[in-house]
């Protein structure tokens, strides 16, 4: 059976997030990620691909979803996540 085919369990998502959150890591302060998205989409929006209800519609889920993940983390310092991530990270 295909891995995607499979139940996921919560040991599967959470090292999976794990994962994810510590690549990010790497690329910067993921606390500054709904800024960067803000602006980007909002120069999007006047441009004629930004003219569409739906693209607008997911820009603005993916800004809210990144906006949460950064509320979570804020109480924590980039130090606390990283080390976090790397002694929970999960080889894939």
């Amino acid at each position: 059976m295909l891995r995607e085919n499979q139940k996921t369990t919560h040991r599967d998502v959470v090292p999976s997030v794990i994962n994810f959150l510590s690549d990010e890591l790497f690329d910067g302060d993921y606390k500054d990620q709904p800024m960067y998205l803000q602006e980007i989409f909002e120069l999007l929006m006047h441009t004629e691909f930004g003219d569409d209800i739906r693209l607008r519609q997911k820009m603005l889920s993916c800004l809210r979803t990144s906006r949460n993940l950064a509320e979570t983390l804020a109480p924590f310092s980039e130090k606390q996540i990283y080390k976090a991530c790397a002694s929970l990270k999960v080889s894939q």
